[in-house]
């Protein structure tokens, strides 16, 4: 391939889009790098100040509670505060709550604070992604939101291998460093991101229009209800990775190191493919995709049952990851197109509620697995989830009409209004 072929791949990836998209992409590649607590919690707990397994166990467990919590509460938030104030307040709150994390002596300050930090962290991920779906036009959201994804893969992969030294140094760096990093994504936001929310509609027959989108109509929204159902089962599998993952390979004797390197296959691939991936799928049928990701999420992870070297485990990494890559900006893309306008926050916020359900629900399901089956019957389990998922996608777009499908639009149900893109 030529470099003027490559020059102009990389400009009709990045162009067309809105400067503010920019600035709250940057703001989310910031917020990664800074990214230390999640990644590193457990050997701090244990390593550092000695406490054990299980009790690093319940603080991840806290820690994804809070996400949990704060999850519907911020896309409320979002609708009726704002994007920008939302981000504001999570942002800070974060900024504080980590840092104040680094300093908590008592086992049980630490389990608080951690939730605290797990809550304050998630409330920003509806407010970020509703303010993505205002200024990015319907045809540019899938390549908007893909990029996004990348930010926080790169974002992640520097900070998990810079996290790593300053670890070597001070833990407390880290919390203090992440703390710092999140400040300046706040600042980022209030300097540079205006409000996205769209302005209201005039109340039609005497009803308030905001009320359509209540928490109330959103659990009322079958379809929606449903991708929010098949994300909390793909998000099972995925978590796999980081709970299932590790301990079928210490089973199997492998060690830290070899874990990490198959494991670093995942970030190496993400921040390779997903801009080159996505302008292949841009534009092609929302349905095959997910259907297609779900069965390469759940027998990628099936075909972990047949490894035996950290090669082979690489390569089921592969598959898995080729799924997450297809699967991430399709199913946002597919969100925000249920979304009404006036709710894209609370819809946002029932969306992120999956996968932080699933980050709690995974560890006790596969060390449940684990120990009364074996790691061979969770490699199973992971690829009849795989096949339920493709089914029930296919389920839930199959009366989509054609044309609708192709370019990606979802027509959205009464009682929600039709969606109108304001930047």
């Amino acid at each position: 391939m030529s470099i003027s072929t490559l020059k102009r791949a990389a400009t009709e990836t990045v162009s067309g889009l809105p400067r503010a998209f920019w600035w709250l992409w940057a703001s989310t590649l910031i917020n990664r790098l800074g990214a230390f607590v999640a990644t590193f919690m457990a050997l701090y707990l244990t390593l550092e100040r000695g406490y054990s397994a299980s009790y690093a166990g319940l603080v991840a467990a806290l820690h994804g509670l809070g996400g949990v919590v704060s999850s519907l509460g911020a896309g409320v938030l979002t609708d009726r505060l704002g994007r920008r104030p939302t981000m504001l307040v999570a942002q800070v709150a974060t900024a504080l709550s980590v840092a104040v994390l680094g300093f908590m002596q008592h086992p049980v300050a630490i389990a608080a604070v951690a939730f605290l930090v797990g809550a304050a962290s998630s409330a920003s991920r509806p407010a970020v992604q509703a303010m993505m779906a205002d200024i990015v036009r319907p045809e540019d959201r899938v390549r908007a939101f893909s990029l996004n994804y990348w930010a926080i893969n790169l974002g992640f992969a520097v900070s998990t291998a810079g996290a790593g030294f300053i670890a070597e140094y001070s833990y407390l760096a880290g919390f203090l460093g992440e703390a710092v990093l999140t400040l300046v994504c706040a600042v980022l936001v209030y300097v540079k991101l205006p409000e996205s929310r769209p302005a209201q509609d005039p109340p039609a027959a005497g009803k308030d229009a905001r009320v359509e989108a209540g928490l109330g109509a959103v659990l009322r929204d079958g379809r929606f209800m449903g991708v929010v159902g098949l994300s909390f089962l793909i998000s099972l599998i995925f978590q796999q990775g980081y709970v299932g993952l590790p301990v079928a390979m210490g089973a199997d004797g492998f060690g830290a190191a070899d874990f990490g390197a198959a494991l670093a296959v995942n970030g190496v691939l993400i921040v390779a493919l997903q801009i080159p991936v996505t302008r292949y799928i841009e534009h092609r049928d929302p349905r095959r995709l997910l259907i297609l990701s779900s069965l390469l999420a759940g027998y990628g992870f099936g075909l972990t049952a047949f490894a035996g070297s950290v090669g082979v485990y690489a390569l089921t990494v592969c598959v898995w990851t080729l799924a997450e890559i297809v699967n991430a900006p399709t199913q946002t893309s597919l969100v925000v197109r249920l979304s009404p306008v006036h709710g894209r926050g609370r819809y946002q916020g029932m969306y992120a509620m999956s996968w932080s359900v699933a980050a709690l629900v995974a560890p006790l399901m596969s060390g449940w697995v684990i120990d009364r089956f074996g790691a061979t019957w969770l490699w199973g389990a992971c690829a009849v989830l795989g096949t339920v998922t493709g089914l029930g996608y296919w389920l839930l777009m199959r009366n989509l009409p054609a044309e609708d499908a192709e370019s990606g639009v979802v027509a959205v149900r009464a009682p929600a209004a039709p969606e109108r893109v304001t930047a």
